[in-house]
């Protein structure tokens, strides 16, 4: 298959209203995404507080968001505003990868894929880290350093993007392709073969990997959580007492714990449409509107953790404040 198929009227593109709506909802993203994850990385990498394993996988997750940010939503802004100012697609979306010599989608679909499953791979860790401080808290210093979480975070990233391209690397049936009906990069099959193929499998990897990462998250946050209730009680027990057991959690790892569970479930909510598209897409589904919404509502998870972490986490959002207010000064003053 050397094109792509024609451009869909797609719920989002059927008329030139709808078109100007998706473009302005795509920048703001992007401004959003930008802004969101690059105060994250000021608050932790510009906090002494914030110099912990957790700090760091969270700067890691900011960085996979960013990319989405920079590299992933731009191309799609960049191919709508083209096909509305020339009322033709940029020449490039009517080939898949394997009809030209240089595709964009040859490295924003890896971008996207490699950044969506560092995100997965980074939430897992950030749960066991968690974990750890809630149900082993006299344990916590010696078993979660600041070396071993940068070793992991390095492997998440190189694994994760391992996986991003393998599906090129190990088909030859599977190509990368700007989707018509996503207004994305999307890997696609160039040839259609008998079911299940090489190729159906190795797409099937994707959702298998990532609800299996997802699937442990959830049940270690739940047993984590359980501990955090029995905790709780006993500390209405105790509450009378001067000193508490030592071997308890702190209510800052309560908290963090929380943050972390709530994490969990809004990436969950965000990915589970794009794998129940990739499972239909394999038996045959096409699902054209849906795959739009799928992949734009993980899209949009890019720029959820700043806000989570502003609601939960008191001391995150009183150094965002800091960092803002000699803004609001700069502008008083000017004014």
């Amino acid at each position: 298959m050397d094109q792509t198929e024609p451009a869909r009227c797609t719920v989002c593109c059927c008329t030139l209203a709808n078109r100007v709506l998706m473009v302005l909802f795509m920048a703001l993203l992007i401004l959003a995404i930008l802004s969101g994850n690059l105060m994250t990385l000021a608050v932790v990498l510009g906090t002494k507080h914030f110099h912990t394993p957790q700090g760091y996988l969270k700067a890691s997750l900011a960085v996979a968001d960013l990319a989405v940010g920079v590299f992933v939503v731009p191309l799609s802004v960049y191919a709508e505003v083209h096909l509305m100012a020339t009322d033709s697609a940029p020449e490039w979306t009517l080939y898949n990868s394997r009809s030209a010599s240089f595709h964009p989608c040859n490295v924003i679909g890896p971008i996207f894929a490699g950044c969506t499953l560092v995100s997965i791979t980074t939430i897992f860790l950030l749960t066991i880290e968690r974990s750890i401080a809630v149900l082993r808290p006299l344990h916590k210093g010696s078993v979660i350093t600041r070396k071993r979480t940068t070793v992991l975070i390095v492997l998440s990233w190189v694994g994760s993007f391992f996986l991003a391209v393998s599906p090129m690397v190990f088909s030859s049936e599977i190509v990368l392709e700007y989707n018509s009906c996503s207004r994305m990069c999307n890997y696609a099959l160039g040839t259609i073969g008998d079911f299940p193929s090489r190729a159906w499998n190795i797409l099937l990897l994707f959702p298998v990997f990532d609800f299996t990462l997802l699937g442990g998250t959830v049940v270690i946050n739940v047993v984590s959580m359980s501990s955090i209730r029995q905790h709780s009680k006993r500390r209405k027990h105790l509450a009378e007492r001067e000193h508490q057991s030592t071997n308890k959690p702190t209510f800052s790892d309560i908290k963090a714990a929380k943050t972390i569970g709530t994490l969990t479930v809004a990436f969950t909510a965000s990915f589970a449409p794009v794998a129940v598209f990739v499972v239909g897409n394999v038996l045959g589904n096409k699902w054209c509107n849906f795959s739009f919404f799928a992949f734009w509502i993980l899209a949009t998870n890019s720029c959820w953790n700043v806000i989570i972490y502003s609601v939960r986490d008191q001391k995150f959002r009183l150094c965002v404040h800091k960092l803002l207010v000699p803004f609001r000064r700069e502008d008083a003053t000017a004014g």
